[in-house]
C-alpha cells in the first residue's frame, strides 16, 4: 500500500453516483453558457477523490467511446473500484491510488474534471494544489467541477461540529464518536422550547446526519478539516489559476431571489461584471451552505444570456406527467420531483406533450420546432423563452449526448450489466443517464437482475417463479409488463 493509512480506509465512506458530474451534464452547461466543450462520446474525464469509482464507472460503462481516469488517498475503495471494473471487463476506465500533492502533468489534459466534497475537507496546501491541478490539466474548452460548503450557511455546521468534537475529546472510537456527539445534540435540543429557533436550527442538521448514518457523519462532521468559504473567495481562489467561474452545476429553481428583479435592482448588482458579488449577496439571502461550482479556463468568453444559437446545440427530454384541468385548454405537468405546473400556452404544452412522449430519449430543438409545426404550433423566437422556463422549473432537461438507451421494452430485454452489479450489491443501481434507482423491493431486485437479454417473459416468470414459490404465478405475471416499463422508463435498459 503506498503512503499512510487513511480514515478511510479504516471507516468506508459510502459511496454514490452523482448526477450533477456527468460530463453530459457539464457540457450542456457550457454550451449554454457559450462554450464548446469537447463531445460527451470522445471526452477525457477525470474524478479527484474517486472513492470506490461508483461514480465514475458507470459513467465510464455509459460512453464507451470516452477515457476515464480515477485516483483516491484511500487503498481500500480502490481496490473495490478494480475488481468493479474487472468484473464488467471495461477498457475505458483506469482508478489507483493517489495522492494530490504527487500527481500531475504526466496524466495529460482532461475535457471534464471532478472534484465532488474534497474541497471544503482539507488543508489548505491540498486546496491550493486542487485548484492548481485543474488550472494545469483542464483542456482549452475543458469544465471543471468542483463541490464545496460554502458561507454564511457553513457558519452553522461549523458550530454544530464544534459543539460535537467538544462533546467526544478524547473518545477515539469512530462510532463511539459520532453516537456521542449526537447525543450532545439530542440533550441541547431537550433544553429548549418545541417552537426555539436555535432549537429548529439544530434539529434540522441533527434529522440529516441521522439519514445519512454513521460513517457519513464520521468523515463529513469530524473530519480534520473543515474550511467553508465564501463564494467570492472561492472564485478568487480560481482566478488566481488561470480558471473562471462558469456557473452552477444546476440552474437555480423557479423560486430562487436571482429571478426576481426587484431584488437584483436592490442591490444594485445586475450588470455582467457584477455577477460574481451578485451571487454572493443572494447566497446571504439564501443562507447558502453547499455549491456544486463550475470552472473554465480564464481566457473563454461565456454568455449568461442564453441566444437561441446555444439551444440549438442541445438536446432536449421531459419526464413530466400530463393531466388535463377544469380550466378550459389548460394541461397540468408534474415533475418527478413533484413539482406541479398548468399551462393553457399551445407551445408550452405541445413542447411538454412531445418531450414526455419520447422519454427516456432526447430531442434537438430542429426536432421539437418541426413536430410543433407538424402540430400547427408556431415555434418561432419566443420558443427559447419556452424552454428557458421550462428548464428552469424542471419541467425538461438539457442534454448534449444520446445515451445508449432501449427504444423500447424488446422481447429479451437487456438491464445495463452495470446496475445490475450495483442492484445486485447495494440495493440500489445507477441508471445510463446517471441517476440512481432504489431497489429495496426483493422480487423487483431479483426480477432486475434476470434482464441480461437471454430471456423473454416467459423464462423470466420461471425464474422468478422458482425464487419466489410462495407467490403466486398470477401476481408475477401482473408485475412482468409493468415493470419492465418502469425500467424503461427509468432508463435502465440498454440499446
Amino acid at each position: 500500500m503506498v503512503g499512510k493509512p487513511n480514515p478511510y480506509d479504516s471507516v468506508a465512506y459510502p459511496s454514490f453516483s452523482f448526477s450533477a458530474t456527468h460530463p453530459d451534464r457539464l457540457a450542456a452547461m457550457g454550451i449554454l453558457h457559450g462554450l464548446s466543450p469537447a463531445p460527451v462520446e470522445q471526452s477525457r474525464v477525470l474524478e479527484i477523490g474517486c472513492n470506490d469509482g461508483a461514480n465514475i464507472v458507470p459513467m465510464a460503462y455509459a460512453i464507451p467511446g470516452g477515457q476515464f481516469v480515477g485516483f483516491d488517498l484511500a487503498h481500500l475503495p480502490i481496490e473495490r473500484g478494480l475488481k468493479q471494473i474487472r468484473e464488467l471487463k471495461l477498457q475505458n476506465v483506469r482508478l489507483f491510488q493517489g495522492n494530490l500533492l504527487d500527481v500531475g502533468r504526466e496524466l495529460g489534459k482532461f475535457d471534464y474534471i471532478i472534484a465532488h466534497g474534497l474541497y471544503a475537507w482539507v488543508p489548505e496546501p491540498v486546496r491550493d494544489r486542487l485548484m492548481a491541478f485543474c488550472g494545469e490539466l483542464l483542456s482549452a474548452n475543458g469544465v471543471a467541477y468542483v463541490s464545496y460548503n460554502t458561507l454564511p450557511g457553513g457558519h452553522l455546521r461549523t458550530m454544530i461540529r464544534e459543539m460535537m468534537l467538544n462533546a467526544v475529546d478524547g473518545v477515539d472510537d469512530p462510532e463511539e464518536r459520532v453516537s456521542g456527539g449526537l447525543d450532545f445534540l439530542r440533550l441541547l435540543i431537550a433544553t429548549r422550547q418545541e417552537d426555539d429557533a436555535y432549537r429548529m436550527l439544530i434539529e434540522d442538521q441533527l434529522k440529516k446526519m441521522e439519514k445519512a448514518g454513521t460513517h457519513v457523519t464520521f468523515h463529513d462532521e469530524f473530519a480534520e478539516a473543515y474550511h467553508p468559504v465564501h463564494f467570492v473567495h472561492f472564485v478568487e481562489h480560481a482566478r488566481k489559476h488561470g480558471l473562471q467561474y462558469l456557473c452552477e452545476a444546476t440552474l437555480p429553481p423557479a423560486t430562487d431571489p436571482a429571478y426576481r428583479q426587484e431584488i437584483r435592482s436592490a442591490l444594485g448588482r445586475d450588470s455582467e461584471a457584477d455577477i460574481i458579488m451578485l451571487e454572493q449577496q443572494l447566497d446571504y439571502l439564501r443562507g447558502r451552505m453547499y455549491r456544486e461550482t463550475l470552472l473554465c479556463r480564464g481566457d473563454r468568453a461565456l454568455r449568461r444570456d442564453f441566444p437561441a444559437q446555444h439551444f440549438r446545440r442541445l438536446l432536449f427530454a421531459s419526464q413530466a406527467t400530463l393531466a388535463p384541468v377544469q380550466q378550459s385548454g389548460a394541461i397540468s405537468f408534474t415533475s418527478p420531483r413533484g413539482i406541479k405546473m398548468e399551462s393553457n400556452c399551445p407551445g408550452i404544452t405541445g413542447l411538454v406533450e412531445i418531450l414526455a412522449a419520447k422519454w427516456p430519449a432526447a430531442l434537438s430543438f430542429d426536432e421539437v420546432a418541426q413536430q410543433l409545426m407538424n402540430a400547427g404550433i408556431a415555434f418561432n423566437a419566443d420558443g427559447v423563452t419556452l424552454i428557458m422556463r421550462l428548464i428552469v422549473t424542471k419541467m425538461i432537461e438539457i442534454r448534449t449526448w444520446k445515451a445508449p438507451l432501449a427504444t423500447s421494452v424488446s422481447n429479451l430485454p437487456r438491464a445495463s450489466a452495470c446496475a445490475r452489479r450495483e442492484a445486485r450489491t447495494k440495493m440500489r443501481a445507477t441508471t445510463l443517464l446517471h441517476e440512481r434507482i432504489a431497489f429495496e423491493d426483493p422480487i423487483v431486485r431479483s426480477f432486475f437482475q434476470l434482464l441480461d437479454g437471454t430471456r423473454d417473459r416467459r423464462a423470466i416468470l420461471d425464474a422468478l417463479e422458482s425464487e419466489f414459490p410462495d407467490r403466486s404465478t398470477g401476481e408475477l405475471v401482473a408485475g412482468i409488463d409493468p415493470g419492465l416499463e418502469n425500467f424503461f422508463r427509468a432508463a435502465l435498459l440498454e440499446a
